[in-house]
């Protein structure tokens, strides 16, 4: 099962897959590939798979992506190799990924794959606080460019199979993996 959480930067994907993962048994991440630059606190093959932007375009031009997106001018990617890997492991795969990205993975795994998707939304007012407060403190620009995102994320949530309001980390992650808890039975039952 992969189970995709997106939202706007902020919306805290981040911090719930790691709770899911601490408290779940049998749930990994899969870090995406990205040609961004590693901030204080990312760990190589943990937050992300970091390369550089012609590595990137090379692993593009070798076909190695279920999908790919630029965002803030930088390439974001899920690997076949990684997620067919996991797949096959029998884990329960939770990503974070951007909406482009979910509408992709969901097209092209719903023959082989469950794929369980959820949104977090949170007030653009919180946002703006959540972003200042950020551990890697992103510059005044970098925090506008994700605001601006904050409608059109907003405009697709129509693609997904639950939206959570993020305002309280406890019950989002409580709810979440009440949802996969339940998702698990479907799928038991279907099988």
């Amino acid at each position: 099962m992969l189970v995709i959480l997106s939202g706007v930067a902020g919306a805290g994907k981040d911090t719930i897959k790691k709770e899911l993962i601490k408290r779940m048994e049998n749930v990994e991440s899969l870090p995406s590939f990205t040609s961004r630059p590693m901030r204080e606190g990312d760990v190589e093959g943990q937050t992300y798979n970091f390369v550089s932007k012609e590595e990137f375009e090379n692993m593009i031009k070798k076909d190695e992506f279920y999908e790919y997106d630029i965002h803030h001018n930088e390439y974001y990617g899920t690997s076949k190799k990684l997620l067919n890997e996991k797949i096959k492991s029998g884990k329960i795969i939770v990503k974070d990924i951007d909406v482009n990205g979910t509408e992709h993975l969901k097209e092209l795994l719903k023959q082989d794959t469950e794929v369980i998707t959820i949104f977090l939304r949170v007030p653009k007012e919180e946002l703006r606080k959540r972003l200042e407060n950020r551990v890697d403190k992103p510059k005044e620009e970098e925090i506008i460019l994700r605001l601006n995102r904050f409608d059109y994320e907003e405009s697709k949530i129509n693609l997904y199979d639950y939206v959570l309001k993020n305002n309280d980390l406890e019950k989002t992650v409580q709810i979440i993996q009440t949802i996969i808890e339940n998702e698990k039975r479907i799928i038991n039952c279907k099988a």
